[in-house]
């Protein structure tokens, strides 16, 4: 069948059909973002409740008490943490008029410096400093306002979002026969399986990345208010959000307590302080904590995970960041599992790169090797 579409429509035509069902395809995911992307949460958070639906049920609650259960402690739990950093950034938002007098002052400090210990002042790069941190601190003010006021409409958006979850977990059975009736009976025990690993997957990094998160949290919190920032549970908490973004989301987290301590700290030792901190923290959060939490469960290549990241946010925004990571995960689990499928498992997962990646492995490999020499 596949020779004889092959032969049949020329191999432009084939590409061209091939770009356009794409094409529809995202323009379809876009302009049906606020219904669909609900429902894909809903299932993914779904399964991170899975294990605890199963614990009550194993105890035995009836299957509705035991979903119920379920989501109504995810739902204590997150609005616990969204009503403590909203209390959080709520004074610092207060303090960013004192906050800006200070990066102001600090312009001026750097101007008498520059002035002392080389005779001279370039009042224009003065000038540009002062509007630009007015400039920084105003906006800052407005865009947390903002953010606050998004984050309450995508909540508003997402109100639905437990039914779906509550959905998801009542019918999981239902939904797992549907599939089974879907594929033929040759593959019946590879459907199985892919469903296995889905229910082990989804639920062990949704699960592993928020606890790096809240241990993070602590961390950083912790070691921003021994080194001496203002409003270090804050910054804390910030950066160790930015670790839903796998790799690089302690140094993106590092900026924001970096420039705050930079332009408002009266000693520059401060963020200097802040920098060493984070570098800390990212050697602990890539090669302990994510390693021995989250494992290696997703079997994806960290270029899969940028570039879906970057994906994500631009079909979903916020949501579609969050939920691209586990999503390239279902894909690579099914692509595994069926051979049309093998080549873009192989591209989107770990093997063929392993030997070149940074690991510890490699690493004292990489020094046996060249202590020989």
């Amino acid at each position: 069948m596949m020779r004889n579409i092959t032969n049949r429509y020329p191999l432009a035509m084939r590409i061209a059909f091939t770009l356009l069902a794409v094409i529809l395809f995202f323009y379809a995911v876009i302009a049906a973002k606020d219904f669909l992307y609900p429902i894909v949460l809903g299932v993914l958070f779904g399964y991170l409740l899975y294990p605890a639906a199963c614990f009550f049920e194993k105890h035995g609650a009836p299957r509705i008490l035991a979903n119920l259960l379920s989501i109504l402690i995810f739902l204590l739990a997150v609005g616990a943490g969204l009503f403590f950093i909203y209390k959080q950034a709520g004074s610092f938002i207060d303090d960013f008029p004192v906050y800006k007098l200070k990066a102001l002052a600090n312009i001026d400090r750097l101007e008498n410096a520059i002035e002392q210990r080389f005779g001279m002042s370039d009042l224009r790069l003065v000038d540009f400093f002062r509007i630009r941190v007015r400039h920084l601190f105003d906006v800052g003010n407005t865009m947390m306002n903002r953010t606050f006021t998004s984050t309450a409409g995508t909540l508003f958006r997402l109100g639905i979002l437990p039914v779906f979850m509550f959905l998801f977990l009542f019918y999981r059975t239902k939904l797992a026969i549907f599939i089974l009736k879907l594929v033929p009976s040759e593959k019946k025990l590879r459907a199985v399986r892919v469903l296995k690993e889905f229910a082990r997957v989804v639920p062990s990094y949704m699960g592993g990345v928020s606890t790096v998160v809240l241990i993070l949290a602590v961390i950083n919190s912790s070691g921003l208010l021994i080194i001496g920032l203002d409003h270090a549970i804050v910054f804390g908490v910030i950066s160790a959000l930015c670790n839903f973004v796998p790799y690089f989301g302690t140094l993106i987290g590092a900026f924001f307590p970096f420039m705050f301590a930079l332009l408002t700290g009266d000693d520059p030792m401060l963020a200097v302080q802040v920098i060493i901190f984070y570098i800390i923290i990212q050697f602990v959060e890539n090669n302990i904590l994510t390693p021995n939490i989250v494992g290696n469960s997703l079997r994806l290549n960290p270029m899969v995970i940028i570039l879906g990241i970057i994906g994500g946010g631009m079909v979903w925004g916020i949501p579609g960041m969050f939920a691209i990571v586990p999503l390239l995960a279902m894909v690579n689990i099914l692509g595994e599992q069926f051979t049309a499928l093998k080549p873009y498992a192989y591209l989107l997962g770990v093997k063929g790169a392993r030997k070149h990646s940074i690991t510890i492995a490699n690493i004292r490999r990489f020094i046996k090797r060249f202590s020989r020499r």
